[in-house]
């Protein structure tokens, strides 16, 4: 429910600088100053807030040609070997975001416009898939329920 909350703001938040970007660029002729990072910015913390509430509802995108047809302990470990599959390429995901933001920190890399150094945003990035990586890897070894469909 928070996640949802942070999501729903930040959405907002991008819907607004970008509203006031298009009002400023094409009927005052003067844009909103640093919008395209801004927005870069946003969706990236859009993206990362919600992940943890996606893995725990199993909400990833999937195409269940064949596997819709499975049932009993065959279901179990389609769900568990897809479970396990996430959580690697989030791990994976997680240490190398880790990686680019020590790097970045090293460089002290910032924004072009607005400064800002981007090696925070990417630290949190990181951890923010490590945890939803132990999230999902705790799940498939418990085989908890799919959330909405029920359990197996």
């Amino acid at each position: 429910m928070a996640t949802a909350l942070l999501c729903g703001s930040l959405l907002i938040a991008l819907t607004f600088v970008t509203v006031v970007d298009v009002f400023g660029r094409y009927l005052l002729l003067r844009p909103l100053p640093g919008a395209p990072e801004y927005t870069e910015l946003l969706l990236m913390a859009i993206i990362f807030t919600g992940l943890p509430a996606v893995c725990l509802d199993d909400g990833h995108v999937s195409v269940d040609l064949f596997t819709s047809k499975f049932t009993g302990w065959l279901a179990a470990v389609q769900l568990a070997s897809a479970r396990l599959a996430v959580s690697v390429v989030l791990a994976i995901v997680a240490w190398q975001l880790w990686e680019h933001a020590v790097r970045l920190a090293t460089y002290n890399e910032v924004t072009v416009f607005l400064r800002m150094p981007l090696a925070p945003f990417c630290k949190g990035a990181a951890v923010i898939a490590g945890v939803s990586s132990l999230a999902t890897f705790v799940m498939a070894c418990l085989r908890l329920s799919r959330g909405r469909e029920g359990g197996i």
